[in-house]
């Protein structure tokens, strides 16, 4: 919005207010634009922009391509409508064509934030010339205005009669280039590509004595010159001259009109509008949303902050149709001033296509096939960005400690038939292969605490039965592979559509609180091997001593080493090595190593979280900030691997094996599948395999469910039948060759997700940056299980890296999973009084004791999983999630249909019931009391000076 200043004799136009989701106003000092706030608009302004529409000269379509032939064309329909005398043609003109002075044209006071910005930003097509004229607009909806902004499909390029045209019109001459200042303004960024200006001028003048107001919509959006603050061409024009004295009502009238453009639903009222009655019905139902703010309950002057959330065009929309057909005197449906029974409720918790029954033999397989291979070329060109390069080093590294722990404790618990060298190549095959060929490659596969339990019951009842392990296990793998495939080819993955939040969280949550456990037992566990000399004194230094005393001359070995040796001059490790006695108080001393451990720890843990929230914070570029953040990780085990290295104390550190061989040296990498055992041991292992079977179908699909939720937005589809189809082929191939089975890791796999996301590149000033979706690849996976068989040759690096940053990234792993889940903030509600618990939408609709309720029910069934972990009735893990679906089952006899759509998601066919119930409620009131016509009070009772004609009467619904 530019306004009419004057000094002296001289005018031009300054510009002091832009709009591009919010407002943005030049400050009184005029150095700087304000922060970007929500317009705040006064409702007698509004009433008088309605007459100005009203009264004023409206031009739709309006073939120009330059300024001075749009004013002369404004100026000429003024005259001839009699608005004004022909006398004041050349002053208006003269008026309107003064030069546009921006506000960035001004010293240029740069900041350390931006230090780090270009000032060269590339320039969007639009500056290019002509958009597409408004009545293809009108013909095709989809190019108009249906979200934040005003987009244009770019013209192909001019044909020579295309030129041949301008050139005997030259009125029409293409507009001459931006100049270099507008091509330079880093404002660009911020406005997204194809985007139109909507321009309002506004003005005092000394020759007009009642306003002139002009409403401009070009046929065809051109640039002009330097019209606007940046090359975007320009579709509208709203012109208000008027006499002195006036100043502050018109500038009113120029906020309102400019809030009204980037407004959803009226800008696409204004793109499709064929006379000026569309246009005041389009103001009517903008003033039918309205919200009127007391002037002694609320300050004017007070900015109110952009919202974090603003509801969609289409919300909006559906508002407005159900408040059309039921308000009655104030008694409205959902989103209207009387709330009501028909609230919309939250969509349903929908699993997709992926999870219907085919009834066909490998008719799911063949469908997720189907599905995938379309996508097979943008499942590896996508992941070339530099996001991925933080995912991969972030989820390597979980997949190395994850593959050392679990490796080292099945060497504990099998004596060394599986150790961390075959955990660590069975990581890289099993996740190759799932990544390469998997159908959701956003999976990361991993051995887990269940499978560990198993092998570790197995070996113990191998051992005390004199039947051979490996053979055992190999038919085991064997068996559960054939009844993964026979579920596979039988869609039996249907049964996880029953499978609701209520499981999910459950589930989810419990893998959260064994990482987050498992980090800081580590941590604690450090305090045991490396404790704190409590009894150090300091002031008694000079007593403390510790000295190698030499062994006795028993052997002539021995006898040669007394004389040979200065054993007072050994180090502690030599004087052990050859047998030597330590002497003294302080030959047990250690440093504090288990503090600095918990330094490292705890620093890597709190730094990441740190660089996660600075990406949403006011420092730096918004480039710097989003690098950061993509880094934090990355960025906090560098920081304290050097602080680490930098203090050079003996901190327990990363352990790779250097060879590629057996852990046991008397096993080879392929196991036989006859000869040790009887024959009846082949059959009976399809018992324990069947047990098998269920903890990896459990493990493996419910983990997809949450991978593939739809607040992550995935946009490729998932691949329930095929994923279990290479998790029973992986677990063939792993048993032949001695392998840990694998499966879906939860927490990874949502660490992986999360490393992936991905936020629009440009956003309106005070929009906050739009979750897009995720970065759906297949290379992130891949890379990060080919570093994990290439870290064997990578163990001279790897070893630098201490443990306590590892666990610290395991913490933040746990940490981070639990964000989003709508048990852990319910579980947080029970702290808080009521007036301070956040605006969650289940409060408004559930009685809080209600609530609470139901997070109880969850919290028992969490103590209940966790306590049968932490015994060996964890092998039964997998039933006990089944037992969560039949507590959610029962669940139904608690609680309304209605209180479960809030809090969790409706059964299936409960779903089915309550949607056919709805309806014949619905018709039910149609038939027994139809609703009369919407109650609407005319315009002409409203006693304003402005107040329209009533002789005008708008219609019901704008034409959109």
């Amino acid at each position: 919005m530019d306004t009419l200043q004057h000094d002296g004799d001289e005018m031009e136009w300054k510009e002091s207010a832009r709009w591009v989701k919010f407002e943005e106003k030049v400050e009184e000092g005029g150095e700087r634009w304000s922060k970007p706030h929500v317009s705040t608009l006064t409702l007698h302004s509004l009433f008088e922009l309605r007459t100005c529409i009203q009264t004023g000269s409206v031009l739709l379509d309006l073939e120009g391509y330059s300024l001075p032939q749009i004013v002369d064309d404004i100026v000429d329909r003024q005259v001839a409508d009699g608005l004004i005398g022909p006398e004041l043609r050349e002053k208006v003109s003269f008026v309107l064509l003064r030069k546009h002075r921006h506000q960035h044209k001004k010293p240029i006071h740069l900041s350390l934030a931006d230090m780090g910005k270009s000032n060269n930003s590339p320039t969007s097509d639009s500056a290019s010339g002509l958009h597409h004229s408004t009545e293809d607009l009108r013909a095709n909806p989809g190019l108009s205005l249906v979200s934040k902004y005003i987009y244009h499909v770019p013209l192909p390029p001019l044909s020579p009669f295309s030129v041949s045209l301008f050139l005997d019109h030259p009125a029409s001459y293409p507009p001459p280039p931006p100049p270099p200042p507008q091509m330079k303004n880093k404002f660009m960024k911020k406005i997204p590509r194809d985007a139109e200006a909507s321009n309002v001028l506004i003005g005092e003048v000394d020759f007009l004595d009642k306003p002139f107001v002009a409403f401009v919509r070009l046929a065809q959006a051109t640039t002009l010159g330097g019209l606007t603050e940046v090359p975007v061409p320009t579709r509208f024009l709203f012109v208000l001259l008027g006499p002195h004295g006036k100043g502050k009502s018109y500038n009113e009238i120029g906020r309102a009109i400019a809030t009204l453009m980037v407004d959803d639903l009226f800008s696409d009222v204004a793109y499709k509008a064929r006379d000026r009655d569309d246009l005041i019905a389009g103001i009517d139902e903008f003033l039918d949303e309205v919200i009127v703010l007391p002037p002694g309950e609320w300050d004017p002057k007070i900015r109110i902050e952009p919202p974090k959330k603003v509801p969609s065009a289409d919300m909006r929309k559906s508002v407005l149709n159900l408040n059309e057909l039921g308000q009655v005197n104030g008694t409205g449906t959902a989103g209207g001033p009387g709330g009501g029974e028909d609230e919309e409720m939250p969509i349903p918790h929908e699993l997709g296509e992926e999870l219907q029954f085919t009834g066909r033999f490998c008719g799911g397989l063949w469908l997720d096939i189907k599905r995938k291979v379309p996508w097979i070329l943008s499942d590896f060109s996508q992941g070339f960005h530099i996001q991925s390069i933080s995912a991969v080093l972030f989820i390597y590294l979980g997949c190395i400690t994850n593959a050392i722990t679990f490796g080292g404790l099945l060497g504990d618990a099998t004596d060394n038939y599986q150790g961390v060298m075959e955990s660590f190549l069975g990581t890289a095959l099993a996740g190759t292969v799932f990544c390469l060929l998997g159908g959701q490659p956003l999976i990361i596969l991993s051995s887990t605490g269940p499978i560990l339990i198993f092998e570790k019951l197995l070996y113990e009842f191998c051992k005390s039965n004199t039947i051979d392990y490996m053979e055992l296990r190999l038919w085991i793998g064997l068996h559960s592979c054939l009844q993964c495939l026979i579920l596979v080819a039988t869609d039996a993955s249907y049964i996880i559509k029953y499978i609701t939040r209520f499981t999910e969280e459950g589930f989810s949550s419990l893998i959260s609180f064994i990482f987050i456990s498992d980090a800081i037992k580590k941590m604690v566990g450090s305090f045991k091997y490396y404790p704190i000399n409590r009894v150090f004194k300091p002031d008694y230094v000079t007593t403390y001593r510790c000295e190698c005393i030499a062994p006795d001359q028993g052997e002539p070995l021995l006898s040669l080493l007394f004389f040979c040796l200065d054993w007072s001059q050994l180090s502690k490790k030599e004087c052990v090595k050859y047998g030597g006695a330590l002497l003294g108080n302080a030959c047990k001393y250690v440093p504090d190593l288990a503090l600095i451990s918990f330094i490292l720890f705890f620093g890597t843990y709190s730094m990441t979280v740190s660089l996660k929230k600075f990406k949403t914070s006011r420092y730096f570029p918004t480039k710097c900030r989003s690098l950061v953040g993509d880094f934090s990780i990355i960025i906090s085990i560098l920081v304290f691997c050097g602080i680490d290295y930098l203090l050079g104390l003996d901190t327990p550190k990363l352990h790779v094996p250097t060879e590629v061989k057996p852990t046991r040296p008397d096993r080879g990498w392929v196991v036989m599948p006859f000869g040790k055992n009887p024959w009846w041991v082949y059959v009976a292992s399809a018992v324990p395999a069947l047990l098998v079977t269920i903890l990896i179908f459990m493990d493996q699909q419910i983990s997809a469910v949450i991978v593939n939720r739809k607040e992550n937005k995935l946009k490729k589809g998932c691949g329930y039948h095929l994923d279990l189809f290479w998790v029973g082929i992986l677990m063939a191939v792993c048993s032949f060759l001695g392998l840990p089975w694998y499966v879906a890791a939860t927490v990874i796999s949502i660490a992986h997700i999360d490393s992936l996301k991905m936020e629009s590149e440009s956003s309106a000033p005070g929009e906050q940056p739009q979750f897009l979706g995720v970065r759906e690849q297949r290379l992130t996976g891949i890379l990060v299980f080919v570093l994990t068989g290439v870290s064997i040759f990578l163990a001279p690096v790897l070893q630098y890296i201490p443990m306590p940053v590892l666990y610290g990234v395991f913490l933040y792993m746990g940490v981070a999973s639990l964000a989003g889940i709508q048990f852990w903030e319910r579980i947080k509600l029970y702290l808080m009084p009521a007036k301070h618990q956040p605006d969650f939408s289940f409060l408004r609709h559930v009685p809080l004791r209600r609530v609470h309720l139901f997070t109880l029910v969850q919290i028992i069934c969490l103590a209940v999983l966790w306590t049968l972990k932490s015994t060996v009735a964890a092998i039964i893990f997998p039933v006990m999630i089944l037992g969560l679906m039949v507590v959610r089952k029962m669940m139904d006899l608690m609680f309304s249909q209605h209180d479960l759509a809030w809090l969790d998601d409706i059964l299936p066919e409960k779903d089915k019931k309550k949607e056919k119930d709805g309806k014949k409620k619905k018709d039910h009131k149609r038939t027994k009391s139809p609703l009369p016509p919407p109650v609407k009070i005319p315009m002409d009772t409203i006693d304003l000076p402005s107040a329209p004609d009533p002789s005008v009467t708008p219609p019901t619904q704008p034409p959109v």
